[in-house]
């Protein structure tokens, strides 16, 4: 996961939280970039971070919005393709990433780019459980 913008309390605990949580299941790494401000939201230093052959998921407004099913299968589909996953949350002036193969939206509404990310360790969480056949409430 690669974020714009520095995560601060009280959002700190959650994603410490899921992260662990998603320790069971996958490899996470979180990279956390200095919110430059409206330039460019940042997109050429993150470009610059990505993993070769990665798959690019930028969450936004205008992208796909799956229930937890069918997150799990988009889960369970990118890692059965060998490729790693990224996913990008820009900062507060938004972001255009042209890296991006794949736009996610977390839903219709606007959330704050550090809610954003415990939202989207969660659906991860959860879709992982999905995927392991342990239950858990969707």
């Amino acid at each position: 996961m690669i974020s714009v913008g520095r995560l601060r309390a009280p959002y700190i605990d959650d994603v410490e939280h899921y992260a662990k949580l998603l320790g069971r299941y996958t490899r996470l790494t979180q990279i956390e970039l200095r919110d430059p401000g409206a330039r460019d939201g940042g997109a050429e230093r993150i470009a610059a971070r990505l993993p070769r052959g990665a798959l690019v998921s930028l969450l936004a407004a205008d992208g796909e919005q799956l229930d937890s099913i069918a997150f799990a299968r988009f889960i369970e589909a990118r890692r059965d393709s060998g490729r790693d996953l990224v996913f990008v949350i820009g900062g507060a002036h938004g972001l255009d990433l042209a890296a991006a193969e794949h736009r996610l939206s977390l839903g219709p509404m606007t959330l704050p780019h550090q809610l954003a990310r415990v939202v989207l360790l969660e659906a991860l969480f959860r879709a992982h459980r999905i995927i392991a056949g342990e239950p858990y409430h969707y």
